[in-house]
């Protein structure tokens, strides 16, 4: 199989090559990153000489490229996107360039291709917040920042495509991921990496928002589930039910850390914070998948990762 992964340089994209690569070493992957700030090329600095292995420079905006690349692959997976919050708050226009104009543009490369699935990794903030319950995938989109309308947007977009001309799209809508190769900008490799300094860690308003946290390699499981046994057309909630609020979550590290209250540095609260994501993944795991991994032992782990690579994410400290 030859599969083209988009923004393979990030965070959740190389963690899905290592997974394929050692999984299915007959694959062939053809990784295209722009290697923008979040993209890291020593995140694969481990498997660059892979032979089923290749890396080239680009953007997905670029019709001319990617219509190339699809031509030559069996499968694409996006995870090609301007992600942070925060920062698209700052500067909305980046993320409607690659979050719709990106995605647009492979699915207009997808329509002159013999592709067999394109995968469009999407996020679970497309819904909004929810005080009670779980979102199911036929929920309203609700989204209340510039990152997570331009994501709604891109999923309407592959729906639209999917239905008009039969180009063989899933999009997967999975909660807040952690692990190895985060970039320290987010919540939790922020504060591992601010506490690893001997700093406090900035918590937003009163720390009470609630998340449901997933561990890297579930998540990745769980796309590459859904490339083998997934149905075209349609949207699939990626979850592990692990809801935990933000305060939660900061005394649980800092006690990881034998620390205490006291390297808590509140914070004023972003505007439009969502207090509470959560999704019902029961169209996934009728089809037989379910998260392995445990919350707490998969962030002892990922902590140790942070600890044991102080070179990676100082030099990208440094640089912010």
């Amino acid at each position: 199989m030859k599969l083209l992964v988009t923004g393979g340089c990030g965070f959740i994209g190389s963690n899905f090559i290592h997974y394929i690569l050692e999984t299915y070493p007959d694959y062939k992957v053809t990784n295209l990153d722009c290697l923008n700030y979040a993209g890291n090329l020593e995140n694969l600095s481990d498997i660059a000489k892979n032979k089923n292995y290749k890396f080239v420079k680009g953007n997905i905006r670029d019709f001319k490229v990617m219509s190339k690349l699809i031509k030559e692959s069996d499968y694409v997976v996006n995870f090609a996107a301007q992600t942070h919050v925060d920062r698209s708050i700052k500067k909305a226009s980046e993320f409607i360039e690659t979050n719709i104009n990106g995605v647009f543009t492979l699915l207009e490369a997808c329509r002159n291709s013999k592709i067999k699935l394109f995968i469009q990794i999407s996020t679970d903030e497309v819904y909004g917040s929810t005080l009670e319950g779980a979102f199911i995938e036929t929920d309203l989109l609700c989204p209340s920042s510039p990152y997570s309308a331009s994501k709604a947007a891109a999923d309407c977009l592959c729906n639209a495509y999917a239905a008009t001309y039969k180009i063989p799209v899933i999009v997967t809508r999975c909660t807040n991921n952690f692990g190895p190769y985060q970039y320290p900008e987010k919540v939790i490799p922020l504060f591992v990496t601010n506490l690893l300094q001997g700093k406090k860690v900035p918590l937003y308003g009163d720390g009470l928002n609630v998340r449901d946290w997933i561990y890297v390699y579930d998540h990745v499981r769980a796309i590459d589930f859904l490339m083998h046994k997934g149905k075209t057309g349609e949207i699939y909630n990626i979850s592990s039910n692990n809801e935990v609020s933000n305060i939660e979550l900061t005394k649980l590290i800092l006690k990881k850390f034998g620390l205490d209250e006291n390297y808590i540095k509140y914070v004023q609260d972003r505007p439009a914070h969502d207090r509470r994501y959560s999704l019902d993944s029961s169209r996934l795991r009728l089809l037989g998948w379910k998260p392995v991994y445990d919350f707490s032992t998969s962030l002892d782990a990922t902590i140790d990762w942070y600890k044991e690579n102080t070179k990676w994410w100082t030099k990208i400290k440094q640089q912010k």
